[in-house]
């Protein structure tokens, strides 16, 4: 299973499905991350955390914990 964690700055992914439950589930898909949507991953912080993605025209931070949850191809 590849994750959205697991995608190289620079490229795209389509989101598969989203893990996760409850109340972390509900703030990522309200953010703009759902199923079918394409993810580019802009660039990564220093140390690692956090990832900036750019989804759906507009930019996003996210958590490397909160990235591993999203299942992508």
């Amino acid at each position: 299973m590849k994750t959205l964690r697991d995608v190289a700055i620079g490229d795209s992914a389509k989101v598969i499905k989203l893990h996760g439950e409850g109340a972390v589930k509900r703030r990522i898909m309200d953010m703009g991350i759902t199923k079918g949507v394409e993810v580019y991953v802009r660039k990564v912080a220093p140390l690692g955390d956090p990832i900036e993605l750019t989804v759906r025209g507009y930019e996003l931070s996210l958590r490397k914990e909160d990235a591993a949850m999203i299942e992508v191809a």
